[in-house]
């Protein structure tokens, strides 16, 4: 039997408990008992969004949530923005394109970050009212200023994708005044894949079109929310593991997951360059949810993945789009700890090794431990 490891930015492990909860046996989502469950998770999830609004809860992977965001507030021939700096930008403007929707991309070079006074100026001039954006893009590693963000578009709503960012960076929406949120359960909440939501306040369902999707209606959901029900049959073992995964973050403390986050980032951040690798992502603390690497001369981080998988059992992700072949990411969202880290990079450094590439050798562990330690103090 051979052990695997799982280092990408979605999906994450699981913590046993969250697995074991799961697992237990099925109930009937109309029944008292799931009632009881269902409110609970809705409510804990108030509390990781920080949003005294609803969160509606689909049975879907957080690209459902975004194609909610764009049926429910666009019709055919609607103008929007879209912020885009990474796969996951491009990803808002094929949903759009694909519900007819015109498109103004503001796109950044991937490893960019959105400049929020140019964002602003930009849907103004173009007499824009909603505006698109990635929190985390993880195909690059870079996270937007999403607070400076809001406060550069005003009136305009801001739907910010969070589908890797929630739980692992800070996101204020209401004190930030960010009208939609959306997350998904695979992501820094510790779950398995299978659930999207979508924080939408009232000022937000007040402008919402006539939903063109039925099982994604906004009004709909939110209607059966209200009375402790799901409009549809939900996925009742994944929202019981959603619940004990958000009683672990919540027990622990939001801001302590942050400062973990950000600590993990250093810690692989650090381990990367003692090794003469060059990072693609930001090399600053808002690097926090993923590491993006490129690969060294003469290495195609493609054929780095399939080794690490083949021959280690380890499991990083790839470059994605333009990326493809360039880089290779370490994710470190969710249940992750300083060893785990230490863990990746030592399997990229001995792949790399067996893979012919000149890196310096046995200093990239002592590295990310020396950053993670450090940091306590920073």
């Amino acid at each position: 039997m051979e052990k695997r490891y799982l280092f990408t930015p979605g999906p994450t492990p699981v913590p046993p408990e969250v697995l074991a909860a799961g697992a237990e046996p099925i109930v009937h989502h109309r029944g008292l008992d799931f009632r009881e469950l269902y409110g609970r998770a809705l409510g804990r999830l108030k509390e990781v969004f920080r949003t005294d609004s609803d969160v509606l809860l689909f049975t879907a992977s957080g690209t459902g949530a975004m194609e909610s965001a764009v049926a429910n507030l666009c019709v055919p021939g609607d103008k929007v923005a879209v912020v885009s700096h990474g796969s996951f930008g491009e990803r808002w403007i094929a949903i759009c394109e694909q519900h007819g929707v015109e498109v103004v991309p503001l796109r950044y070079a991937w490893g960019e970050a959105p400049e929020p006074a140019e964002v602003g100026a930009a849907v103004r001039e173009a007499g824009l009212d909603l505006v698109l954006c990635q929190q985390s893009d993880t195909s690059t590693g870079v996270v937007a200023d999403v607070r400076g963000l809001k406060e550069a578009v005003g009136d305009a709503t801001l739907v910010v994708d969070a589908i890797s960012s929630l739980g692992a960076v800070p996101l204020e929406t209401d004190a930030w005044g960010i009208d939609v949120v959306l997350s998904g359960s695979q992501k820094a909440l510790m779950c398995p894949p299978g659930l999207a939501m979508a924080s939408v306040p009232e000022h937000v369902l007040a402008r919402t079109m006539p939903s063109r999707s039925f099982y994604f209606d906004w009004r709909a959901n939110k209607a059966a929310q209200d009375k402790l029900d799901a409009a549809f049959t939900p996925a009742v073992s994944l929202i019981r593991s959603l619940d004990v995964a958000l009683g672990l973050i919540l027990a622990d403390g939001l801001e302590s997951a942050f400062e973990r986050h950000l600590r993990l980032g250093r810690a692989a951040r650090a381990g990367i360059k003692s090794m003469g690798l060059e990072l693609f992502s930001p090399d600053n603390d808002s690097a926090a949810v993923v590491t993006a690497v490129r690969a060294p001369d003469g290495i195609d981080s493609d054929d780095l993945l399939l080794h690490l998988r083949d021959r280690h059992g380890v499991t990083l992700a790839p470059g994605q789009g333009q990326l493809k072949g360039a880089v290779f990411r370490i994710g470190h969202i969710g249940w992750f700890d300083v060893f785990d880290i230490a863990t990746a990079l030592s399997a990229v450094e001995l792949s790399l090794i067996e893979l012919g590439a000149d890196i310096e050798r046995g200093v990239a562990v002592p590295s990310a431990f020396e950053a993670f330690d450090s940091s306590v103090a920073a």
